[in-house]
């Protein structure tokens, strides 16, 4: 596998997508990253949570982060073009950010090819509704393992991309059960895209032992770890401070 001048591991993104990426740095520009706990280098074998902010809180990761992951995406996004310009029709243009349809449809008939193309490099662990679900946890098990960590958006977006998130899906709880059942304990780092600030908040990590330590059930888990992303969002920044 080949790596790149910082001495990561690409060599599960496909060429032409590393190529890509580099023309998406137009668009996107570095973030800030801060780190609650001083150290830059992730743990191996990790969980990010993350809000989402639409495309820029996964494009800022994968554009510039200097590390190994992978993340969960809607089987939807990875399946080939007609289910991802259904999906990016009617889920994310139309539900999500609150486009018109017909907007949606006739934006997507450029955009979809587009993002099929990106998506199909990306190497995404697929993500289901259903008893499929087993797979995406067997797969995301097996990354960590490997030493790659694994990032999630498990933002609530019913009602759009919200700064201030109402709720996490709690199925990731489920991928740390696993891991636990398994004997690994997953360090998970709760982080917060302030895309106004281009600034990206990652917390201290927190073992999921410790987090399961009491009687919560699964939503109360991912509940409090929502608050901890909210109160990462609030959170002023030095840079923010300076500007002042």
């Amino acid at each position: 596998m080949s790596k790149n001048k910082n001495n990561i591991d690409t060599g599960k993104r496909k060429w032409y997508f590393r190529a890509l990426k580099k023309v998406m740095k137009i668009k996107y520009k570095e973030p800030t990253f801060i780190y609650l706990d001083g150290n830059e280098k992730l743990k191996e074998g990790s969980i990010i949570l993350s809000n989402h902010e639409g495309t820029d809180a996964p494009m800022a990761f994968e554009i510039y982060h200097k590390s190994k992951f992978r993340m969960w995406g809607a089987h939807e996004m990875n399946s080939g073009l007609i289910p991802l310009y259904k999906y990016q029709t009617k889920v994310y243009y139309h539900e999500k950010k609150h486009w018109n349809i017909y907007a949606a449809r006739a934006f997507c008939l450029i955009a979809s090819p587009l993002t099929n193309l990106f998506y199909s490099g990306l190497n995404l662990i697929s993500t289901y509704k259903d008893s499929r679900f087993a797979k995406t946890v067997k797969e995301s098990y097996a990354t960590l393992k490997s030493g790659e960590n694994i990032i999630i958006y498990p933002e609530d977006s019913t009602n759009g991309y919200l700064a201030e998130l109402e709720g996490f899906h709690a199925g990731f709880v489920m991928l740390c059960e696993y891991c636990k059942r398994k004997g690994y304990d997953v360090p998970i780092y709760v982080s917060y895209f302030k895309k106004s600030k281009n600034t990206y908040i990652i917390d201290k990590p927190v073992m999921y032992s410790q987090l399961s330590a009491g009687d919560e059930s699964k939503e109360q888990i991912a509940k409090n770890l929502c608050e901890r992303c909210n109160e990462l969002g609030k959170m002023k920044t030095e840079k923010e401070v300076c500007v002042k």
